[in-house]
């Protein structure tokens, strides 16, 4: 072998193996960061405390981590009280201060109603689907996340649904559209492999599914 060809041959392998290693390294750093990030926000919630009882007094150092213990304490606590009669009664109340302050009425009422929506156990992410958008003949991924859409149907005539088509990269930021029904195709593919897809701009495709094998008809006995 020439030597311009070992040269060639050993940067490919050079190249190989620094791939090799950024893909393992990679997820193992974003997921580090990510719950990294997770842990210093929920530590914040320890300023909710007395300075006097903090841990950083206390003990005369931070604790990483036990924000978390208290905001999970902090979460029981609040499910708790909300439950019964008198904790309803009181988060009605103070919904209704709130809807009545200008502006404040309706970033509460927006969040309280995308966060019901996500946690209930109606996923409102339950049905991926695939719609032409932005223009007949490209086709994008979204998730339908209302199927009945009373007065647009009655207005139309034709029966609608609500997509959110996600953006690339960042799935929680995109926007909302209004398809009818006949235009909207059903997928088998799941949310969290359409998530992937998303986040990865399609470098992570899923396989696709394995179609079920007809059975046999069963033959009448002689």
């Amino acid at each position: 072998m020439s030597p311009g060809g070992r040269r060639l041959k050993w940067r490919a392998a050079v190249r190989r193996y620094l791939v090799a290693g950024v893909l393992v390294w990679l997820p193992i750093l974003a997921t580090f960061e990510v719950v990294n990030f997770m842990l210093r926000l929920m530590d914040q919630t320890l300023t909710l405390l007395p300075a006097s009882v903090q841990p950083q007094t206390l003990v005369g150092f931070a604790l990483p981590g036990l924000g978390a213990l208290f905001a999970l304490v902090v979460l029981l606590f609040t499910g708790l009280l909300v439950t019964n009669l008198i904790g309803r009664r009181l988060v009605f109340y103070g919904e209704e201060l709130l809807n009545r302050i200008p502006l404040v009425g309706s970033v509460y009422g927006g969040v309280k109603s995308f966060a019901e929506s996500v946690f209930s156990q109606s996923h409102a992410f339950r049905q991926v689907v695939m719609v032409e958008y932005p223009r007949h003949g490209v086709w994008s991924i979204g998730f339908m996340t209302a199927e009945s859409l009373p007065e647009i149907t009655d207005r139309t005539g034709t029966q609608h649904a609500c997509v959110f088509i996600s953006a690339a990269l960042n799935a929680t930021s995109g926007h909302l559209i209004v398809v009818p029904r006949s235009q909207i195709v059903e997928l088998d593919m799941t949310v969290d492999a359409a998530m992937k897809m998303i986040i990865t701009c399609g470098v992570v495709v899923p396989p696709a599914p394995h179609l079920k094998q007809p059975q046999p008809i069963a033959q009448p006995a002689a």
